[in-house]
């Protein structure tokens, strides 16, 4: 069993910061690409940004030079920092990540989310 547990979520002003955490556990041997999703209400779940364990990130464009995702593979994390945040932000934000356990399986794991709301 893999499990991704998301935090921080929460209100906050158009223009403020927020920062996501997200922790796995489980019977992990390895953790490659992680990354972060959101769907907002009435809308599909889309990319915000992803990054491999070696680093290597990829943002949506919607997000870029706003949001940072960054993660810690001795802690099996994943964040992103959210920056000048927009109404358009609001959603329900997902944690992701494709792992392999302990017994070679590979697997692609879902947070069960937390929600971001940015008031104007």
């Amino acid at each position: 069993q893999v499990q991704l547990v998301e935090s921080g979520g929460g209100l906050v002003q158009a223009g403020g910061s927020l920062s996501l955490s997200c922790a796995a556990s489980g019977n992990i041997l390895s953790m490659n690409v992680m990354g972060w999703y959101r769907q907002a209400p009435g809308k599909q779940r889309e990319l915000v940004a992803t990054i491999t364990n070696g680093g290597s990130k990829n943002h949506a464009d919607s997000v870029k030079g706003r949001f940072t995702i960054s993660r810690d593979n001795a802690k099996n994390m994943v964040y992103l920092q959210m920056n000048s945040l927009k109404p358009e932000d609001t959603a329900v934000y997902y944690c992701n990540a494709r792992v392999v356990t302990d017994l070679l399986r590979p697997l692609e794991v879902w947070g069960q989310g937390t929600l971001v709301t940015v008031s104007s």
